[in-house]
């Protein structure tokens, strides 16, 4: 189903998560679209933004619930919009299978108009780390750090 409002992305994307269709969240990005993930995995079309989705809404994300906080929209042009929105993930498995604990993201697309709707040409999962300003890395070992304090 098309995207009729930018803005209504976030919510589209959760409804094919928490149905677990990656086909579904693939459908709302273009043929070459872009998705980096969390920690910096690129995948650089829809076929491979499917792929990944579907190992892992049947793996470790298989019991997720996400759900969207704040959604902030910026019309670049009458064709061309970004759109943050703020998530809360919980139900990720752990690599034991027990239940990881709950993760705030925050969610940038870029979306293009086109015949039927709105596609998303890129987008950008980022962890909010609490308390951390940056990542220091040492020893191949990143660290969350506030230099602030």
């Amino acid at each position: 189903m098309p995207v009729i409002r930018p803005e209504d992305l976030p919510k589209a994307f959760v409804e094919a998560w928490m149905n677990r269709d990656a086909s579904a969240l693939a459908a709302l990005f273009a043929d070459d679209a872009d998705f980096v993930n969390v920690v910096g995995i690129w995948w650089q079309d829809r076929t491979a933004i499917e792929k990944a989705h579907d190992y892992a809404l049947r793996s470790f994300f298989s019991e997720t619930k996400l759900i969207i906080g704040r959604v902030k929209l910026r019309q670049v042009s009458d064709d061309v919009a970004v759109v943050h929105a703020r998530m809360v993930l919980s139900g990720q498995k752990s690599r034991d299978s027990s239940t990881a604990g709950r993760r705030n993201t925050i969610l940038s697309f870029v979306l293009q108009r086109q015949a039927d709707g709105w596609v998303c040409l890129s987008a950008q999962n980022t962890d909010i780390v609490p308390d951390a300003e940056t990542v220091e890395a040492r020893d191949s070992t990143l660290t969350p750090r506030d230099y602030r304090t």
